[in-house]
C-alpha cells in the first residue's frame, strides 16, 4: 500500500496492520497485541518491512497502529514521518531513521495529530515542516512538527468539493510552487493557496471534461519538472505546470458498487498555474485509466503505471487492468506524439499497489488488492504480493556507449546558490543535446499519488572535456528553498535522453 525509497537505498514497504497474520515472522517477543484487532488479537508477524536494493534481501519491522490509507513526507534529516491512518493509528505519528546496521524501527507518537488523518495528503514545505491536508470528512489542515497552540486550519475548499455518496476528494494532491504557495486539487478543482496565512489567493478554472480526480476515483498528479535557466537575483521565476491524468466519470463509485464498472478517463490536463490567466490544455492517453501511478523519471518524462480501465479504487470496484505502462514526454511538441505504449507486465496491479522510481532508474512496482486475510482465491483479482521491476528503455544494453557514469562530484552537499562540478566518463559523446542534470525527489507513494516528488533542471553554467572520454559540467544550485526544499535528492546526469545513476545529494 505504501513504499518510500530512503536515503540508504533501502526502500520501505507496509501496509495496514489488522487484515491478520503476513508470510513474514517478527524477531522473537515483538509480537503486536490489540484486543481491538477485527483479525488478530496477538499478531507475531511483520506488515512493514525494509527492502535493501543492492541485496535483494528485506528485513521484518514492528509497526503497532494501524496504517490503513495514512501518509507520508521524508524530513531534510532523512527520516520519514508517516502520519495517520485507520482505528487505533488515525491520529498517530510515526518515524524511521534510516540506517544501515538493522537498528532502527519504527518509533511512535500516539494522538500527536490534532484530528484523524485517513486518506489525507502531506507536502514538504521550504522551512522543512509537513503541511497535512485533509481526510475523510476532516475539512482542515494541520503541521509537523506543531508550531503554535492553534490545532488545525479549516480549509473550506476541501467541503466543498466532497460529492455526497462518491465523496471524490480524497488524497487531495499537493504541490510547491515556486512562489512559496501550495497548488491544491480535490474531485475536478484547483486553488492556490496560502498556508501561511490561511487564505486562497486564486481559484483554477474547473477541470474539464466533467470526470472526477480524486479518491475513490482515483486519477493522479505530478508537479512537471521544474527548469530553471540561469543563477543570479535576476533570474526570472520558472515557469511551472501541473499534469493530472486519469480517473473515473461522476457515479463511477457507486457503479462499481453494483458491479458496474465504468470505463476510465482517458483525459490529461495541464495547467500553467502561474500564469496570470491559466487555463487547463487536455491531451488524451492512449487508454482510460483510473488507479495509475504517475512517476517523474531522470530524464524529466513521465510514467503511468500499474492501474485500471474500468470502475475505481476499491476491492473488487475494477475491471480490466492496464498492463501496459505508458510513458509521456515532455519535450515532444506534437501533442498527438507525446504518450508511447511500452512492454506490459503479465501481474495485474490494482487497488493498494504502488510504485517508486529507484536510483538505477528503474521503477519497483508491488502488491494489488490485498484482502481480508490475505485472501488468494475466491475473488477475480486476488491478493498479490510480488515486487517486480521495470525498466524504461533507457536501460537497454543499445545505450550502454550513451550512458554516462558520474566519477566524482565536488560535493555531495548542495546549497542554495551554491555551484556543483560533477566529472563523468561517456564512452560515446554528442555534443548535440548537451547535458542535462537533474534533482528527483523520491516519492512517498500511496494510492497513485506520489508524495512530494519533483524534479528540477539545473542551470548549467560550465562544461568542458578533460581527456578522451572524460568530461566536466559544473551547475547552480536552487535559488530557494520553495523551488527545492532541504533535503536528500538523487542527482541525474542525462546525455541523449540516457540518465547515469542517481548519486544522493543533500540539498541545505
Amino acid at each position: 500500500m505504501h513504499m518510500q525509497l530512503l536515503k540508504n537505498n533501502k526502500v520501505i514497504i507496509f501496509d495496514r496492520t489488522d487484515f491478520g497474520a503476513s508470510n513474514l515472522s517478527l524477531p522473537s517477543n515483538q509480537c503486536r497485541i490489540d484486543p481491538n484487532d477485527v483479525a488478530l488479537k496477538i499478531d507475531c508477524t511483520a506488515h512493514s518491512l525494509l527492502y535493501d536494493i543492492p541485496t535483494n534481501t528485506i528485513r521484518p519491522l514492528v509497526i503497532q497502529t494501524d496504517t490503513w490509507c495514512s501518509s507520508g513526507s521524508v524530513l531534510p534529516n532523512g527520516t520519514l514521518i508517516q502520519t495517520g491512518g485507520y482505528n487505533d493509528g488515525d491520529r498517530v505519528v510515526r518515524m524511521l531513521s534510516p540506517c544501515d546496521d538493522d537498528t532502527c524501527d519504527w518509533i511512535e507518537l500516539p494522538s500527536y495529530l490534532n484530528v484523524r488523518r485517513w486518506y489525507a495528503s502531506n507536502q514538504v514545505l521550504p522551512d522543512g515542516r509537513i503541511i497535512i491536508v485533509g481526510g475523510r470528512r476532516v475539512f482542515n489542515y494541520e503541521f509537523y512538527p506543531r508550531t503554535d497552540s492553534l490545532s488545525s486550519y479549516n480549509l473550506m475548499f476541501l467541503k466543498e468539493t466532497r460529492d455526497f455518496y462518491d465523496e471524490n476528494n480524497l488524497y487531495p494532491f499537493l504541490h510547491l510552487l515556486p512562489d512559496g504557495n501550495l497548488f491544491i486539487f480535490a474531485n475536478t478543482r484547483s486553488i492556490l493557496f496560502d498556508y501561511i496565512g490561511n487564505r486562497v489567493l486564486k481559484e483554477y478554472p474547473v477541470l474539464p471534461g466533467g470526470d472526477k480526480r480524486n479518491y475513490p476515483s482515483t486519477g493522479s498528479s505530478v508537479l512537471l519538472p521544474i527548469r530553471l535557466t540561469g543563477p543570479g537575483p535576476g533570474q526570472i521565476m520558472p515557469e511551472v505546470e501541473v499534469m493530472v491524468c486519469g480517473g473515473a466519470p461522476p457515479g463511477a463509485f457507486y457503479h462499481a458498487g453494483r458491479e458496474v464498472y465504468l470505463g476510465a478517463s482517458s483525459s490529461c490536463g495541464r495547467i500553467k498555474v502561474m500564469d496570470q490567466n491559466p487555463l487547463w490544455v487536455m491531451e488524451e492517453m492512449p487508454m482510460g485509466r483510473v488507479m495509475s501511478d504517475m512517476l517523474l523519471l531522470p530524464t524529466g518524462d513521465v510514467i503511468l503505471i500499474n492501474g485500471a480501465g474500468n470502475g475505481t479504487a476499491g476491492w473488487e470496484y475494477a475491471d480490466n487492468p492496464v498492463l501496459n505502462p505508458v510513458l509521456y514526454s515532455i519535450s515532444e511538441p506534437d501533442p498527438t506524439r507525446r504518450f508511447s505504449v511500452l512492454n506490459p507486465s503479465p501481474i495485474p496491479r490494482l487497488y493498494h499497489s504502488a510504485a517508486v522510481l529507484l536510483p538505477d532508474g528503474r521503477i519497483l512496482v508491488g502488491g494489488s488488492n490485498p484482502h481480508r486475510l490475505y485472501n488468494f482465491s475466491h475473488v477475480l483479482y486476488p491478493t498479490d504480493l510480488s515486487l517486480e521491476a521495470f525498466s524504461p528503455h533507457y536501460l537497454s544494453a543499445q545505450y550502454t556507449q550513451f550512458r554516462p557514469v558520474v566519477i566524482s562530484p565536488s560535493s555531495t552537499r548542495f546549497g542554495y546558490r551554491d555551484r556543483l562540478t560533477l566529472t563523468f566518463y561517456v564512452p560515446a559523446y554528442n555534443p548535440e543535446q548537451g547535458i542535462l542534470v537533474t534533482l528527483l525527489a523520491p516519492s512517498f507513494t500511496t494510492h497513485s499519488y506520489g508524495m512530494n516528488q519533483r524534479l528540477v533542471m539545473l542551470n548549467v553554467v560550465n562544461f568542458m572535456q578533460m581527456d578522451t572520454s572524460s568530461y566536466q559540467v559544473s551547475v547552480s544550485g536552487p535559488l530557494t528553498a520553495n523551488i527545492a526544499p532541504p533535503g536528500y535528492y538523487l542527482l541525474f546526469l542525462v546525455h541523449l535522453g540516457i540518465p547515469s545513476e542517481g548519486l544522493w545529494v543533500k540539498v541545505e
